[in-house]
Formats: C-alpha cells, structure tokens, sequence
C-alpha cells in the first residue's frame, strides 16, 4: 500500500482512472495474485507430510503515472513577479518564497482566507508565461493545479518591468484556454497589483478602466498593494462572496465514485478449495499435435496448475501427473495419438509425460 496526499490521480493497470480527493480514500491500481495452499492442504492417508506445496499466482503489473493535483477553491494566476506570493502572503498565513526576480515561486503554495460563515482555499500558481500549455517551462504541471479550481484570481501588474497590462493579461488568458481543460470558463476575479507604485488618481481611473472593458465578463476588478495592504480587505470579502458554493476544497461532499472509500472496500477474493475441470466444449481444455510431434495442452485452468507447482519437485510432479490423470488430460493425449515419453508442453513448460 503506498500512502498519497488528497488530489492525487492514478490511471490503473486496466486503464482505469483514479482521483483521490479525500483524506482515507483508497483504490486499487494493480491487482495481486491469488496466494497458494501449503503443504498441509496435499496430504492424503499414504502422504502425511508431503514436501511440496502451492506457489501463489502473478499478479497485475505495468506502469502507473501517479500525478497530484491540488485541491484548492481558487487559484491565483498571473505572468512571474506579478505578486502572487507576496498577496497569498498577506490574504493568509501561508509563507511563501518572496523575491525581486521572476520565477520566485517552483512549486504551488496553499494558503487559507477565513471567514464569518465560510473559508477558501486559495493556491499560489507558479507564473505562468507564452507557451505554458504547451509545456513551455513547467506549464503543464502549473496549469494541471488549476483545473481543481472553482475560481480564478488574475493577478495583473499595474506597472509591469516588460510589456503593458492588457497585453500581459491576454497572454495568460490564452495560456489558459489553449490548455483545453475549460480554465477558460471559471469565474474570474481581476486584481490589479502593486497600486502602491501608482498616484492613487491613475489607480482609480485603471480600475474604473479595466471594468468597463471586461464587464461582465468578470466578477470584478480590484486594486490592492500587497506591501501597504490597501485593498486587501475588500478583496478578501470579494473572493469568499464570489466563490462558488460547490467548490472543490471546501465542499462538504467530494466523494468521486473512482475512488473506493477506506470503510466500504470491496470483501475479499477468496479461491474456491475445489477447481472442477471441464472438456473444452464446457470452458475446460483442449490437446493439439505440433508439428515437431509434441503435444500442447491449451486452458488456463491446467496453466495454472503448472504455474503453482515446483517441476524440480519429484512429488509435486507426481501430483500433477495425478491431476492430469483425474482431470482426463491424460485421457484426451492419448486420444490425440499420444504414446509414453512424448514431449507435452502447458504454457511455457515442456517436459516427458510417463503415465
């Protein structure tokens, strides 16, 4: 069993896909094999201690790509040194890395806004730039976070040190809609940052500005300064007013049925004690003639005697060639034109059968 935080996704060894969104959520990735009977379970009135016993059967195997994606209600995005760290810093108790450089931020940071009635999750997205989703620097793995997102908060610098505002906010609108996930469509919450650099009258009228353009297109525009925390307030009450009320971090209900809870796990498979083995018109087997003069015996129910004994075993190959004898294999060889001491070959074991 391997422990995973909450947003983790998997994709099975049967191509199924997992998403994990609750603290002792579990699933199944890859299926082990059905376990062996021990040597107790061979004994007989003339084999009181036999020296062989059952080997388990292999299991599911292949490759799993396990991938995290972060459960948060809203997801602060924007181009590198827009301030996201720096607002996460001041609207929660999270502490971020803050620097004068971009690129500050390589991971995503949590950080929570309290409220009266409610709470949010807010999640610091590394800096998006041209050709995120194309997976341009990190863009995959960074965008891959917002996907959980109810909300979005678009950070744009109001005195940016390379392009213009409008010209940064588009470029980070279309990395979002290029990445096909319909971040696009989330609500969006516009803040322009670093007002503290403006006179307040060229604030107001940016603001004012900005509205009009997007109008409804957005759920608002605000204006804050991380370093002096103007506006900080009000943006707080903005996010927790305008987050949707089934958002994904906070909602009381995010069962996802791909995912199987820890108290209602599926019983155990158990193996039946008896196997019955049938002619192959009933499902059971079947003996071919190869070319060289051998035999192949075909089902999986005689492949897997095979597999779950030792052949180097000299009583375990005498219960084998027991079982063929009950199971009317040998029977079936023989009318296949089979003679003693012919090659017989079941899956990848080859050896002399001497009835």
């Amino acid at each position: 069993m391997i422990s995973v935080p909450a947003g983790t996704q998997a994709e099975a060894v049967d191509g199924s896909r997992i998403d994990l969104v609750e603290a002792e959520q579990r699933a199944v990735v890859a299926h082990g094999g059905r376990g062996g009977h021990g040597n107790k379970r061979f004994s007989t009135s003339v084999r009181q201690a036999p020296r062989f016993s059952e080997k388990g059967t292999s299991g599911e195997e292949g490759w799993i790509e396990v991938r995290l994606k972060l459960l948060a209600d809203v997801g602060l995005v924007g181009l590198p040194n827009a301030g996201k760290s720096s607002l996460l810093g001041r609207l929660t108790r999270a502490e971020p890395k803050v620097g004068d450089y971009p690129f500050t931020t390589l991971s995503p940071v949590l950080g929570t806004i309290e409220g009266e009635d409610r709470q949010a999750v807010v999640a610091d997205i590394p800096g998006l730039i041209e050709g995120a989703a194309d997976g341009a620097g990190l863009g995959h793995e960074f965008l891959a976070h917002v996907e959980r997102c109810s909300m979005l908060v678009h950070l744009v610098d109001l005195g940016p040190v390379e392009g213009e505002p409008e010209g940064n906010y588009a470029a980070v609108r279309a990395e979002l809609s290029a990445y096909g996930a319909g971040l696009e469509h989330l609500p969006e919450l516009v803040v322009l940052s670093k007002r503290d650099l403006l006179p307040g009258e060229q604030v107001d009228e940016a603001v004012a500005e900005w509205r009009h353009r997007l109008g409804d297109r957005v759920q608002g525009v605000v204006a804050v300064s991380a370093a002096t925390g103007e506006g900080l307030d009000e943006l707080r009450g903005r996010i927790l007013s305008e987050l949707p009320e089934d958002s994904v971090a906070t909602s009381p209900d995010r069962r996802t049925p791909a995912a199987i809870d820890a108290g209602q796990a599926s019983p155990a498979e158990f193996e039946a004690e008896h196997r019955v083995y049938r002619p192959v018109g009933e499902g059971g087997y079947s003996v071919e003639r190869e070319e060289d003069g051998g035999f192949r015996v075909l089902g999986r129910g005689v492949e897997l005697l095979f597999e779950r004994h030792d052949l180097r075993n000299e009583e375990a190959l005498a219960y084998l060639e027991q079982r063929l004898n009950e199971i009317g294999v040998v029977a079936a060889l023989r009318a296949a034109g089979f003679e003693p001491g012919d090659d017989v070959r079941v899956g990848d074991h080859e050896f002399e059968l001497h009835p």
